[in-house]
């Protein structure tokens, strides 16, 4: 049996390492949830928001401890960590306070002068299988929803963060939710596979790469269960030239250095209009050096490490194999040392279409610019591209910039502002960056039954 080991990757020192359960840990499991939907189901919206407000409080009273799970096991800075526990209790509250309206029955007046209503009703035991990127929002902005909904949760974390996956838990139990109302399971992807398949689970919603997305979707489909997919994304950062560059360049480092780099919304591609290119650019770069590495929790560190060694490994054999395809390595690229999660900002241009930075989704704190002739070029080249999920525009015309802004396929666009999840905005993606959409209203209806009631 392998151990699931929590590792903190700035240090590279073993905090922890668990027992994967056994199948006959997993039915325990599975057999709870069942018993707690019969009940939850049926349980009001004002007893279902008292609960998800209490875990807003736990969140907030176990704000630092909490922070430190995730800055010492997936190597966050300690700040971002803090604001992500933030966040994953704005997002309880806001669907404790909305929940109720979002999910009510919808009247429909037929032309015949006959009636009828949709409600919307639970479906049961759903799934989720998260990322370690954000280890406890990613988990919150779909539980908060689904439970609201009369839904129950069974959590696949990633295996690097078992110890945010157990404190999650902790999370829902402090708050006194009913017990296998939601659960953390720490398994592999074999056991991950077998519990899609198992009947009692009624959805998925997966957070996480193409590859798995696609593993996890094929299943359910295999066995004609609703899935939710969030995977990578490469998203444009336009700036044209009648953009206010100073303010461009200082939230296009910010963009794409959150959570360093490791996030499927952070800017990736700057397609700079060539009017303005070389002052962006000395923007950007300076703004680019300033930022300072150290200990996750350090104060004033801006960035630590990388979430793995391997992902540093791989990070960097995209970069190398794009300079030898063409690129120019203007900053960093520097190679990690043998098993260390430790990686230089880096920034790359005159990318040709045949490297990997051109066509692949760079996870980490890599940036590459382009520079084209006009916002027509801008948009076709924010659109070459297998994903879809989100992208900025920058302009001061903002009547222009709104109409740029359908021509972007992506599931998002900010003007004037980075890109950025919002428990008010619906969040998701289009092509390779997945289907279906979290959060907001449309977030809560994806896990539950839309039933037509006519009223004959």
């Amino acid at each position: 049996m392998t151990l699931i080991k929590s590792i903190n990757p700035y240090t590279g020192e073993l905090l922890a390492e668990f027992n994967p359960l056994t199948e006959k840990e997993i039915e325990e499991k599975l057999s709870a949830g069942s018993v707690a939907f019969s009940t939850w189901k049926n349980t009001d919206f004002t007893h279902k928001a008292d609960l998800m407000n209490k875990a807003a409080q736990v969140l907030k009273d176990r704000r630092e401890k909490y922070a430190t799970i995730i800055s010492q096991e997936m190597g966050k800075v300690f700040k971002e960590s803090l604001s992500e526990v933030d966040k994953c209790a704005l997002v309880c509250e806001y669907y404790a306070e909305n929940a109720a309206e979002f999910l009510k029955a919808e009247k429909i007046d037929l032309p015949d002068g006959a009636k009828a209503k949709v409600i919307h009703q639970p479906l049961g035991i759903v799934l989720a299988v998260m990322p370690w990127n954000f280890p406890f929002w990613q988990v919150f902005r779909f539980a908060a929803p689904t439970l609201m909904a009369g839904n129950v949760g069974v959590l696949k974390h990633a295996s690097n963060v078992p110890q945010c996956s157990l404190a999650i838990e902790e999370v829902f139990t402090e708050a006194e939710f009913p017990p296998g109302t939601f659960q953390s399971l720490l398994i592999d992807s074999e056991a991950t596979n077998k519990l899609i398949e198992d009947e009692r689970i009624k959805a998925v919603t997966l957070t996480g790469s193409e590859k798995a997305g696609a593993a996890v979707a094929s299943t359910a489909g295999k066995y004609i269960k609703k899935s939710l997919l969030e995977l990578g994304g490469s998203d444009p950062f336009i700036v044209l030239k009648d953009a206010n560059i100073k303010s461009a360049a200082e939230t296009a480092v910010k963009a794409r250095m959150i959570n360093f780099g490791q996030s499927c919304i952070a800017a990736k591609r700057f397609i700079v209009e060539e009017d303005i290119y070389e002052d962006f650019m000395t923007l950007f770069v300076e703004h680019f050096r300033k930022l300072k590495q150290g200990d996750p929790m350090g104060e004033n560190s801006d960035f630590a490490c990388m979430a793995r060694p391997d992902l540093a490994k791989e990070l960097y054999t995209q970069i190398n194999e794009s300079v030898k395809a063409g690129a120019t390595l203007l900053l960093g690229g520097e190679e990690p040392d043998e098993d260390s999660a430790i990686f230089q900002p880096t920034i790359l241009t005159d990318i040709p279409t045949n490297a990997p930075a051109y066509y692949e989704e760079l996870f980490g704190p890599v940036a590459t610019i382009f520079k084209v002739k006009n916002e027509d070029d801008a948009i076709a080249l924010a659109n070459d591209s297998e994903f879809g999920l989100g992208g900025s525009i920058w302009s001061e015309n903002k009547e222009r910039a709104e109409e740029l802004a359908s021509k972007i396929e992506t599931g998002a666009v900010f003007i004037n502002a980075m890109v950025a999840s919002n428990p008010h905005l619906p969040f998701g993606g289009v092509k390779k960056s997945g289907y279906g959409r979290e959060l907001s209203r449309f977030g809560i209806l994806e896990f539950v039954n839309s039933k037509t009631v006519y009223l004959g």
